[in-house]
């Protein structure tokens, strides 16, 4: 063969070879390299990481008006050499961030709003900053952050050439209330993904395979005809009196439900000044249950009666669905290779300072006095103790496979919702369980990006437990409610 044939060939075969290597299952050696490049690049981001964090923890803005949350996080991504598509699904408050090309594509979530009227200092006790102000009772301000530093990882290495993929991160609004990431999965945002990852912060280190309860979100509105409460009440059909009988009724049903089933509302309006007979009144109802199935009938049953008890009050009723979220679909495939690498990198590095901190939250919640734990609880794939709470996340978990860990970022036995869980998540402690958390999330992106074995036998279980499943997403029709805060 002649010089020119073989000047030809050669960018051919090292062509080949580059697509083989890049794309079979790396040695354990390399796979340690990697992986240990990536930790490394987290600890270089701590500084930062940290401080994004704690700057949203200040802002505590609630869903859909996460403004300078989002502000900050989208500057650190672009900053960090991403792609930044922003208004995603109508959403201003969300954007992706994307690198790289080809495949995988690999997602990682982040959220960072905040829960009402849970103002707190970062102090281990009782110490409201703004009265009926948000406060980041769920960690939230540590979820956002922490992913985009694996997320930054992760683009590293496939900038130097040392992963070949998408890597993208999803800065999804509105977890709390309404649910961001459903509006995102009914528009197609995560279709074309193969895996995504997710965490969040907890009281214990563990891969999350006890799922969420599904949930549906409204409002129930009475309207009536106001009047004097003294002079000429007989003029008056009260909202309140409907709302009242509604909420009497809720309380009768909660004894003939599973007990899996939670059923809880809040009065949203209770009418106005006692001597006018209230026009209007209206709750914030949520119902929840371990699967969808077992939510939608008493939806159905908590709407006759609304209209039963309007009836009776000779007043009208409106049941308004604001969301509905899926309970989680789990990938135990997923879930071993997340517990692998928490075991690989070992326990969180809590000192006494932690400990001291932690303690005396523990003592002024008035909890058990255990401290922080931050060894990785062994991985349960069949447990039995469902837990509770719901997440927009488990929606994402139908459209695309989809694994979620829980990390130590609060002190263990506290509340969750709670201005305990505030206090905590601007402390040392909760950082470094952040780190921890982009760490392992990087680590298994890593996995994933090196072993298409991998990635083929989690989307084998994915396509096996929803073959009979067509995901709907359960929220009004057309755009997301955006609050008039956030226009413009």
């Amino acid at each position: 063969m002649n010089n020119e044939g073989n000047s030809f060939a050669l960018p051919w075969m090292l062509a080949i070879f580059t697509l083989f290597t890049c794309h079979s299952t790396a040695s354990a050696d390399d796979l340690h390299a990697l992986k240990a490049e990536a930790s490394q690049s987290i600890e270089q981001q701590a500084g930062s990481l940290s401080n994004l964090s704690d700057q949203i923890w200040s802002f505590a803005e609630t869903a859909l008006n996460e403004t300078q949350s989002v502000r900050v996080l989208h500057d650190h991504a672009a900053a960090a050499g991403f792609d930044i598509e922003s208004n995603v699904a109508g959403l201003p408050t969300a954007f992706i961030a994307s690198y790289g090309s080809g495949q995988p594509v690999i997602g990682i979530l982040g959220e960072y709003d905040a829960l009402p009227r849970l103002s707190q200092s970062a102090q281990p006790y009782r110490d409201v900053l703004e009265p009926n102000e948000p406060g980041h009772g769920c960690g939230h301000n540590l979820f956002g952050p922490g992913s985009l530093g694996a997320a930054i990882a992760i683009k590293q290495l496939i900038e130097s050439g040392k992963l070949q993929g998408t890597i993208r991160y999803y800065a999804t609004p509105a977890e709390e209330s309404i649910g961001g990431k459903t509006y995102m999965a009914r528009d197609g945002i995560f279709d074309d993904l193969d895996v995504v990852l997710s965490w969040h912060p907890n009281d214990i280190s563990k891969m999350d395979v006890s799922g969420s309860q599904a949930m549906v979100e409204t409002m129930v509105e009475f309207r009536g005809r106001s009047s004097h409460a003294a002079f000429d009440p007989w003029m008056g059909n009260s909202a309140l009196d409907g709302l009242e009988l509604f909420t009497h009724s809720l309380n009768l049903l909660r004894e003939h439900v599973r007990p899996s089933v939670r059923i809880h509302y809040s009065i949203v309006d209770g009418g106005g000044a006692p001597n006018v007979v209230p026009a209007t009144a209206s709750a914030a109802v949520w119902i929840r249950d371990t699967q969808l199935s077992g939510v939608l009938p008493l939806y159905e049953r908590m709407k006759s009666m609304a209209e039963g008890t309007a009836q009776a009050a000779s007043v009208t009723a409106e049941v308004i669905l604001i969301a509905g979220t899926y309970d989680m679909l789990q990938n135990k495939t997923a879930a071993k290779l997340v517990h692998a690498n928490m075991q690989t990198i070992g326990d969180i590095d809590f000192n006494q300072e932690d400990l001291d901190f932690a303690h005396k939250l523990q003592r002024a919640i008035g909890v058990e006095e255990a401290g922080l734990n931050g060894r990785a609880a062994p991985l349960n794939l069949n447990p039995t103790d469902l837990t509770g709470g719901s997440t927009d996340v488990a929606d994402v978990s139908w459209v695309v496979p989809t694994v979620d860990v829980n990390i130590a970022t609060a002190p263990v036995g506290i509340p969750w919702h709670s201005w305990g869980v505030v206090a905590a998540s601007r402390s040392n402690f909760a950082h470094k369980g952040m780190h921890y958390a982009a760490k392992v999330l990087a680590s298994t992106a890593i996995d994933l990006f090196t072993s298409p074995e991998s990635v083929t036998a989690i989307k084998a279980e994915f396509t096996e437990a929803t073959k009979d499943f067509r995901y709907r997403a359960y929220i009004p029709e057309g755009p997301p409610p955006i609050p008039a805060a956030s226009d413009g």
